[in-house]
């Protein structure tokens, strides 16, 4: 395991100690979710948890979750208890942008539906501003996406269809992701009200204001930060 890995598995573990039996927990997609998931899995099949129940944020996670033996649900309509996720970027607020993975969409309507949403990561992933090192991705529809995607030029962005080989990668949802940069430099609030209104747009990577803890691992080792708090 490389020294990156590990710092990702330590925040992880940090994360799987907020689980207290009997919750619903949100099951993040990614290489710092894996850790998370896989520590989850072990602890209730040693018997230190009990009750816990799942929501998968992606097919790829749910197929993790179901070989570890953790029951698995539909997001109940009352939401989960706790959500823990990886992020491709993060400020100092906490907000972040993620979905490089491709499982945006779900990701979000887990995390948004979270009693606690928490971020897991390593620092490397810290910026000042929200589309320093990373693309924006936004999932659209494939019916009329290159329009979608004009109008998403339309705001400044300079979108990029993601592919997986040789053709578009497909979503666990059966949509496209445009990968947008902003050369002009991104304003997070002002581009997620806009992309609400743009017919195609099915979701979108900014996690504004839903984050309000996170665990970074440093070299020093792994840092609690809160929203505003972040370094």
């Amino acid at each position: 395991m490389s020294q990156q890995e590990d710092l990702k598995k330590q925040a992880a573990l940090r994360a799987v100690t907020l689980v207290a039996s009997g919750m619903t927990v949100g099951l993040g997609t990614g290489s710092t979710a894996t850790h998370f998931v896989a520590e989850l899995g072990r602890r209730l099949a040693a018997g230190e948890l009990a009750r816990v129940v799942g929501v998968p944020t992606s097919r790829a996670t749910a197929r993790q979750a179901t070989a570890l033996g953790i029951p698995l649900v539909e997001v109940p309509t009352a939401g989960v208890d706790l959500a823990v996720d990886g992020m491709d970027e993060y400020d100092d607020d906490l907000d972040a942008i993620k979905g490089l993975g491709g499982a945006l969409l779900r990701e979000k309507i887990v995390a948004a539906s979270a009693a606690t949403f928490v971020l897991i990561g390593d620092s490397s992933k810290h910026v000042k501003r929200l589309g320093e090192k990373a693309p924006l991705p936004v999932e659209v529809a494939t019916f009329g996406w290159q329009r979608t995607a004009a109008a998403l030029a339309g705001l400044g962005a300079v979108p990029a269809l993601r592919r997986g080989g040789d053709q578009p990668f497909v979503t666990d949802n059966g949509n496209y992701v445009l990968d947008c940069r902003f050369p002009g430099g991104l304003e997070p609030k002002a581009v997620a009200r806009a992309l609400c209104d743009v017919p195609g747009v099915l979701g979108h990577g900014l996690f504004l204001g839903i984050a309000r803890q996170a665990f970074v691992a440093t070299e020093d080792g792994v840092v609690e930060l809160t929203s505003g708090a972040a370094r």
